[in-house]
């Protein structure tokens, strides 16, 4: 049986391999999708991000699937429930950015129209299709992660850093970062 070359992160987790396959690199123009891995890259700093991808269903029912007009909403009550909830990672700082960021996110909704329309003009709208040979080549973020979290945190976000920034760029498709090995390189040879 065939087995498709992926990149070696992907490893041999099901999970790791179907979001590898379906999900890290592809576009996103989503708001809500994007508000979604936004959350999620924060939630990963400081842990692998197989731990996330394992509660990810679970951080969807606590934040009403991600519905940044609800989250927005969340008081200190909701926040107390969330930090007793075993299926998301309880850190009070992440959960409270979770809350800050759909604020901030609201607010850039309000000024260009959508967070796709926001978040792409880092890029100029297109992606970025990298040509890297091995994971080593790969860097922990760019100039238009810098860039992209400088703004972020201006307006108000957290947990939003560069690297968090450019970790986002590839979930979100705004950067393909599949080794050129990868069957799922645009350039690859079938």
């Amino acid at each position: 049986m065939y087995e498709p070359i992926r990149c070696e992160w992907a490893g041999g987790d099901p999970l790791y391999v179907t979001y590898h396959d379906d999900e890290w690199g592809v576009p996103v123009h989503d708001d809500r999708r994007l508000f979604e891995m936004l959350c999620l890259e924060g939630a990963q700093a400081g842990l692998a991000w197989i731990t996330i991808l394992r509660k990810r269903e679970n951080y969807r029912m606590a934040f009403d699937n991600f519905d940044p007009v609800k989250v927005a909403g969340y008081d200190e009550a909701k926040v107390a429930a969330l930090l007793t909830d075993p299926g998301i990672v309880r850190n009070r700082l992440k959960v409270n950015a979770f809350i800050r960021n759909a604020r901030a996110f609201l607010a850039v909704q309000a000024e260009f129209g959508s967070f796709n329309a926001y978040i792409w003009q880092f890029i100029n709208g297109a992606p970025i299709v990298n040509h890297w040979r091995s994971l080593r080549e790969l860097p922990a973020q760019t100039p238009q992660a810098q860039a992209m979290s400088k703004d972020l945190k201006r307006r108000g976000f957290t947990f939003v850093g560069p690297t968090i920034c450019y970790a986002f760029m590839q979930a979100c498709g705004l950067v393909n970062d599949h080794i050129i090995d990868c069957f799922r390189h645009p350039d690859h040879k079938k």
